[in-house]
């Protein structure tokens, strides 16, 4: 049985209005991403409760906004209760977004559920079990939207426990993703003696230190617009007997945000465009955990497609057919948008038959793939760069051995010649 038990949750954003996306979808894809974040709050409770938890922290921004709607602050509070009811504990703290001076319907939270106030304060887990009763949490909520203050300056030192759990929203080590609220660095939290930082803010999920102390960001629990993409959801965090921590990351989001980035160099026809991007799209959706998804498709590179998909109505005709296929299927797949960023087709013998820098780039370049002495010559050139710790990534995804054959470097002397080629030649555009 583990010392404490909990989930680290944050950013609920509850009832965050999708609306840009909503305007343009159709009904049930709407309605769907606005009860997105409702849906994901529900899966979270749910959670608490098959996993057993003793405690679930909220770490900030539980509302989209200071002017919280009355279900938003319903619905928390209905989940807190169900929490009540099976006896599991429940800490939170506000932030940026919903602030201790906005506005706040006269409503009941459950006994078991401690808000944490504008200034420090420090709360046993287990107040009624005195064999475990040293494990606290120490929190402290925005008073107003606007705090940029290092709040961890302002923590006093607290009595020493056998395991110590933050919780705050803030900004950690300059995430120039994140407004700067209450920023403050990994050095200033290690510095308090607290085991333990669940914190909020970032909704990019990272375990920014494993140990002494734990630092983690669980990310927010439902992607809100096409930058927060891929699965999201929260932190189980188990504390062993010797206090060793042991997070491990779950998903509870509804709806999902993706990208699909397609190439058109390898395909010849209309027909091939028609039939790989619904197999893309299937794909997808077969990898997103019984998830719907919301799309965005680029189309890029250079092929005989360029010229069809400059056409007009013809991107729009791609996605009406990916949407006619896939948005009503259960779980569904919305495509909110195609770009086309293909460029002409290079017609490489023209331009190699010339007499410019860039003909002899192509001659220079076909003489030393179809020489394999001057490959091998190659490799031995680029051999330290491989070797090098910094560049391992190139050894272990490219190669796969300790150093490049000839086929491995002329294909990838036939990319080097692509990239260079993008940058030498002007689009007939």
């Amino acid at each position: 049985m583990p010392l404490i038990k909990f989930v680290h949750a944050a950013d609920l954003h509850l009832d965050s209005p999708f609306q840009q996306i909503r305007n343009k979808a159709p009904d049930h894809v709407a309605a769907a991403l606005h009860a997105a974040t409702f849906d994901a709050w529900k899966n979270i409770v749910k959670l608490c409760i098959t996993e057993e938890v003793h405690a679930l922290l909220v770490a900030g921004d539980i509302y989209d906004g200071a002017d919280r709607s009355l279900r938003a602050q319903r619905d928390f509070i209905d989940g807190l209760e169900r929490l009540h009811d099976k006896g599991i504990r429940s800490f939170v703290c506000h932030g940026n977004h919903d602030p201790l001076d906005g506005w706040e319907a006269q409503l009941k939270y459950p006994d078991t559920c401690h808000r944490f106030d504008k200034e420090w304060e420090t709360k046993h887990v287990f107040a009624d079990d005195p064999q475990r009763a040293a494990v606290t949490v120490t929190g402290i909520s925005y008073p107003t939207r606007e705090v940029r203050e290092n709040l961890i300056k302002k923590l006093e030192q607290r009595a020493p426990a056998p395991f110590q759990i933050g919780l705050l929203h803030a900004n950690v080590g300059r995430d120039t993703g994140h407004a700067s609220y209450a920023q403050c660095s990994v050095e200033d939290l290690a510095a308090t003696g607290i085991d333990y930082w669940a914190l909020g803010h970032v909704h990019t999920r990272e375990i920014r230190r494993p140990a002494d102390p734990t630092v983690i960001y669980p990310g927010n629990p439902q992607g809100r617009h096409p930058n927060e993409r891929g699965p999201r959801g929260v932190y189980v965090v188990e504390v062993a007997d010797d206090h060793s921590v042991h997070p491990r990351f779950e998903a509870v989001d509804v709806v999902r945000w993706e990208q699909i980035d397609l190439d058109i160099s390898e395909l010849q026809s209309e027909q091939d465009l028609l039939d790989e991007l619904p197999r893309r799209v299937d794909q997808r959706l077969q990898d997103a955990d019984n998830r719907s998804l919301v799309l965005r498709i680029d189309l890029h590179g250079r092929g005989l497609l360029h010229e069809t998909l400059r056409r007009q109505g013809v991107v729009d005709d791609l996605r009406e057919q990916i949407n006619d296929l896939f948005q009503t299927r259960e779980p569904f797949a919305w495509c909110e948008r195609i770009s086309d960023l293909t460029k002409p087709q290079i017609d490489l013998d023209a331009l190699a038959a010339g007499a410019d820098f860039t003909a002899e780039l192509i001659k220079q370049s076909r003489e030393v793939q179809a020489d394999p002495a001057q490959l091998k010559e190659l490799a031995a050139e680029l051999k330290p760069l491989y070797d090098n710790q910094r560049f391992s990534f190139l050894r272990q995804e490219r190669l796969g051995a300790e150093e490049p054959d000839p086929d491995e470097m002329a294909s990838l002397l036939r990319e080097a010649e692509a990239i260079v080629l993008d940058l030498l030649v002007e689009d007939e555009s």
